[in-house]
């Protein structure tokens, strides 16, 4: 009997150990932020680069178009 009472103890005071562990890590130190503000950061980089780069495709597909126009004007 004494030994049940002891592991179910031992079994309730891990659970409550653990359950304020968990509590514990809810709260955000400086270093999740900081961590948290440089993935967004990264996030808007990686946007503005997309954006940046698809601008520049369609410059250089329009500057081909307006050569191969001004090739078949000069053709004539």
């Amino acid at each position: 009997m004494k030994l049940q009472l002891l592991r179910t103890f031992a079994l309730s005071l891990l659970i409550g150990m653990m359950s304020l562990g968990l509590a514990a890590c809810e709260d955000e130190g400086p270093a999740e932020q900081a961590g948290e503000n440089v993935d967004e950061a990264m996030e808007e980089t990686g946007e503005n680069v997309d954006e940046a780069m698809d601008e520049a495709g369609e410059s250089v597909e329009e500057m081909g178009e307006n050569v191969e126009e001004e090739a078949d004007e000069s053709n004539y």
